[in-house]
């Protein structure tokens, strides 16, 4: 009898091959965006929805959040969530981003690093990231990978995206939908305040630092090259070529884990408490 095998080969050291998302990925990740099966919601204000998964509320395992923009086009907020130089203006948690190489003409690479509440450590990715659009969607989706030029650091932990991505949804000329899944290990045991002020605080501030964010683009991209978007023009994209065949999925048993659950809230500084709600 024939043996059914896994569609998901590992190589001969047990590494998993990195596999360029298809129309079938971002479809199935729509489907989970939209769905409501198996969701809690954990907060619901001012336009913005924030789930967790039945089974984990406990952990940073996986949230959903989604917000109506007003004012807002599907395509401004697919271009402010690609555009590298204008994240910098607004994501106040960012450490630093930049692009490393790409793979094809709607994907690459990139490398992301965020800061924590002191004294918890920070944290960085290395993701591939994908993108299509989809009839009146917009899609970004990604997940970590391993680089050979860019291993962890030794001030940050290593952290791993299983699949974070965005859907945004047309819903009239002039205003949009956003819907932000996140699946990540950030490699460690949190404490439980972490846990909550994820759901509580820190999410729905990010996801009204976005909105805030797409009502400035307009007036500041006329300023900042109008005519670059390499995400919509692939022409126009200049990073080096990556071979896929060198890059791994990054595994979150292969990295350090560390235990931070001891670390009070009142000792921890929090970056985010002084921006604007």
């Amino acid at each position: 009898q024939k043996k059914v095998e896994q569609t998901t080969q590992t190589t001969p050291g047990g590494k998993m091959p990195v596999q360029i998302p298809d129309d079938t990925d971002f479809l199935s990740f729509r489907d989970q965006c939209e769905s409501q099966d198996g969701w809690v919601a954990r907060y619901n204000k001012g336009g913005v929805t924030v789930w967790c998964r039945d089974e984990e509320c406990k952990t940073l395992q996986k949230l959903k959040m989604r917000i109506v923009c007003k004012d807002v086009t599907a395509e401004t907020l697919y271009d402010v969530l690609h555009d590298t130089s204008y994240r910098k203006k607004w994501d106040t948690n960012m450490i630093d981003t930049f692009d490393i190489g790409r793979l094809t003409v709607n994907a690459d690479v990139g490398y992301y690093s965020w800061k924590c509440p002191s004294p918890l450590k920070n944290r960085d990715f290395v993701t591939m990231r994908s993108w299509l659009p989809l009839g009146n969607d917009y899609l970004i989706i990604n997940y970590s990978v391993k680089h050979p030029e860019y291993p962890p650091k030794k001030d940050y932990v290593r952290a791993v995206s299983l699949l974070t991505g965005y859907l945004i949804q047309s819903s009239g000329a002039n205003c949009c939908t956003l819907y932000y899944l996140t699946q990540v290990d950030p490699r460690g045991s949190l404490p439980k305040w972490v846990v909550n002020r994820a759901s509580q605080l820190v999410a729905p501030k990010a996801m009204k630092k976005i909105y805030k964010a797409c009502l400035k683009y307009p007036e500041w991209k006329r300023k900042h090259e109008p005519n670059l978007k390499p995400w919509r023009y692939p022409e126009q994209n200049m990073l080096p070529c990556i071979n896929v065949a060198d890059l791994t999925v990054q595994r979150a048993d292969s990295l350090e884990n560390i235990d931070e659950s001891s670390v009070s809230e009142e000792k921890a500084q929090h970056h985010s408490d002084d921006d604007e709600t």
